[in-house]
């Protein structure tokens, strides 16, 4: 396993590199998303489960044991990543998966040119005002917006943006909080 920096970087930008040329050749900016999408969702997969990350580096296995394992495991996943996590695997990497994400969604927009944010509402948007979202994003990040729509009832109303670890929270519950916060900080036991 190498721990030489250098080295480890060329290995996460390769894993990432394949990826998106594949994922890129075989269906262009659209398929380029999809693998995005699922590769974080493996990501979490991974992080979450303590006895999945033990026997996909489990030394007592043969290189090839790990790889057989990782497509056993990955079966329903995108045959791209499928092959990359395996060969990972194989060649105990899976330690790097977290920078083979990040490294493969930062390649990812800047191939397309676009900046992808996430969009938590209450409802689905409705065309306009996903077109007014992603031209006033895109004007103030300098890059075409592609929007990642999500529902989620338990924000009561408004809107959550976030993008590359940045987030804009203007969800009712939020403002909820931030209220309930700031008037149980300043009462001070005198008038209400």
């Amino acid at each position: 396993m190498p721990t030489n920096r250098l080295l480890v970087k060329e290995e996460v930008a390769t894993y990432a590199g394949m990826l998106l040329d594949a994922a890129y050749n075989a269906g262009g900016q659209e398929r380029v998303l999809e693998v995005r999408d699922q590769l974080e969702q493996v990501l979490s997969i991974y992080r979450g489960n303590a006895d999945l990350r033990d026997a996909l580096a489990n030394p007592a296995l043969l290189p090839e044991q790990r790889h057989q394992l990782a497509e056993g495991v990955f079966e329903g996943v995108d045959p791209l990543i499928r092959s990359v996590i395996a060969v990972m695997a194989e060649r105990e990497n899976l330690g790097q998966l977290s920078q083979v994400v990040s490294t493969y969604r930062d390649a990812s927009e800047e191939k397309l040119g676009v900046c992808v944010v996430d969009v938590t509402t209450v409802v689905e948007l409705d065309d306009e005002l996903r077109k007014v979202i992603i031209e006033k994003l895109s004007q103030d990040l300098g890059k075409n917006v592609v929007l990642r729509e999500h529902i989620d009832k338990s924000i009561l109303g408004g809107i959550i943006m976030s993008t590359h670890g940045k987030r804009i929270d203007a969800s009712v519950a939020s403002q909820l909080e931030r209220t309930r916060n700031v008037l149980t900080e300043t009462n001070d036991g005198g008038e209400c």
